[in-house]
């Protein structure tokens, strides 16, 4: 038998495995997270968070810090509105961005609207905060939580043999290649990833169309740029929302050659070609990066002892900053369920709730990401479309349906139970003694809430200790809720307004279900 030095391997420490491995370690797996490069890449990539990101971040006492490095980002917005003598920069409603470049207006945005309630702080905050920030603080997380990181490290290989992996490792400085053994392996290693090439998944999709480049740069004869998105006869091209921050996307294809190192040239040649400003010149490239719009996702999330998450599972063009908040979905869904069944505390059948659950919603994001392509096309027929769409999108109606859209808050899961709360991310309630919900979901377990002092409840929970955390309070702001129990990841599993009996499943059933079989008292 394959000797198990770990609970899980890790392969990828950008943000979806470094938010994974905290999670299962938070479970109590012991857990290894490798990462083939030496430091954080500081490559401009995703640079916002939406709702269900915040909210996953806050329910681990993440929040303080995001916040701190958004005021940073709002410093530099207000400079780069000055120097252009924009004034001071509005920002979209709930920081969801645009739809194709069709920029959201404060104005229009019904705040009011019932789905935007109850996120609690997470909701107050735009967090704007870029990938390598994130990837700081969350190794910072991990470190704290004894999570093993190791850079320098690239996986190479595995093997299953029925009862455990042995997963082979090849580090950076040369030195001898090792093996190691885990009971599971997850492949959090990019839209390229090696751990879903070796374990076979299947990847079906749409092929790219497009080819774009973001980057940040020192450059002169760009004052005839147009601020934020602009549409041409040839594409389209961003400019901002802070000094030397360039987009463009052309529709001729992708590249020939999607590995070749992207250059200076190119990216001038481009921006160029799309703004119609054969001035601008570009003199350094301090990050740049290369994309296309190629849209796929694995069929399933797991095969045997291997799964995936992230980028590795799902890969769709930048547009919106989905693929970050999508892949935080995935580790904050899947650490709790393998922690759980690597420490043999629940079935491996947990974690077919993992691509239930999952995928539906990464499918929804592949669609959005094409729909605005479909938008951004530079013929006459895709134009007039885009007028349609612009004229609809600035009503209040629209904007706010695209908000609720891009911003994440309509994310539930199809759970058992006839309660309207079951399946939906836990209303952050205020409690009777200050705290809220979510400060309760710090240590990583299951919370059940008994907001009526009935002792039968949580007599229930009895035989979960170290699992469920019981806390009896009252909450005078939902009077009518009589008690909640909510998974590891926020989601609610069960709830009542005044009985088991009213909620199309019993607290044991659901308890049952998410947190294994447990000999209750009489």
């Amino acid at each position: 038998m394959t000797t198990t030095d770990y609970d899980v391997v890790v392969a990828g420490a950008g943000p979806v495995g470094l938010f994974l491995g905290c999670e299962l370690r938070l479970g109590g797996a012991r857990v290894l997270v490798v990462e083939r490069l030496t430091e954080v890449d500081e490559t401009i990539k995703a640079g916002s968070i939406n709702t269900p990101s915040a909210v996953a971040f806050y329910r681990r006492g993440l929040l303080p810090e995001l916040a701190a490095v958004w005021e940073k980002i709002l410093s530099g917005l207000r400079a780069f509105a000055q120097t252009r003598g924009d004034g001071e920069p509005r920002l979209p409603p709930k920081f969801a961005g645009h739809f194709a470049g069709i920029m959201m207006s404060t104005d229009l945005f019904d705040d009011s609207d019932p789905a935007f309630a109850d996120v609690g702080p997470a909701g107050e905050s735009g967090l704007g905060v870029p990938q390598a920030e994130l990837e700081r603080i969350l190794a910072a997380h991990a470190e704290k939580l004894g999570v093993e990181v190791r850079r320098g490290v690239e996986l190479t290989g595995f093997t299953d043999d029925g009862d455990g992996l042995t997963v082979a490792l090849a580090p950076a400085d040369g030195s001898a290649p090792e093996e190691v053994g885990a009971g599971w392996l997850v492949g959090c290693d990019g839209g390229r990833s090696t751990v879903r090439k070796l374990a076979g998944f299947d990847f079906p999709g749409t092929p790219p169309e497009i080819t774009g480049y973001q980057a940040v740069v020192d450059m002169t004869g760009a004052e005839r740029l147009g601020t934020g998105w602009n549409t041409t006869d040839t594409g389209t091209y961003v400019n901002g929302p802070f000094p030397g921050r360039v987009l463009t996307v052309e529709f001729d294809g992708p590249p020939a050659d999607r590995s070749a190192p992207v250059t200076r040239e190119e990216l001038q040649a481009a921006l160029r070609r799309v703004s119609g400003v054969p001035e601008v010149t570009v003199h350094k490239v301090r990050s740049l990066t290369r994309f296309t719009d190629n849209a796929r996702q694995a069929t399933t999330y797991r095969k045997g002892r291997v799964l995936l998450a992230g980028d590795a599972a799902h890969v769709h063009s930048p547009f919106g900053g989905q693929g970050l908040n999508l892949g935080i979905g995935d580790a904050m869904n899947l650490g709790w369920k393998l922690a759980a069944v690597a420490r043999g505390r629940a079935p491996e059948t947990l974690l077919d709730s993992y691509t239930a659950e999952r995928h539906p919603i990464g499918a929804w994001v592949l669609d959005w990401t094409r729909a605005q392509i479909a938008l951004m096309r530079p013929d006459r027929h895709a134009r007039a479309l885009r007028r349609v769409v612009t004229d609809l999108a600035l009503t209040t109606t629209g904007t706010t349906y695209l908000v609720k859209q891009i911003s994440g808050v309509w994310q539930h899961y199809d759970l058992p139970g006839d309660h309207p709360l079951t399946g939906h991310s836990a209303p952050d309630i205020e409690l009777a003694d200050g705290t809220r919900l979510g400060d309760h979901l710090h240590t990583g377990h299951a919370l059940l809430l008994d907001l009526t002092d009935n002792p039968a409840l949580r007599t229930r929970a009895d035989g979960y200790a170290g699992l469920v955390d019981v806390v009896t309070t009252t909450c005078p702001a939902r009077p009518d809720l009589a008690a909640v129990l909510v998974r590891p990841d926020g989601f609610v599993a069960w709830a009542s307004d005044g009985g088991e009996g009213d909620s199309g499943i019993s607290l044991a059933e659901a308890l049952e279900r998410w947190f294994g079989a447990t000999a209750l008292p009489a």
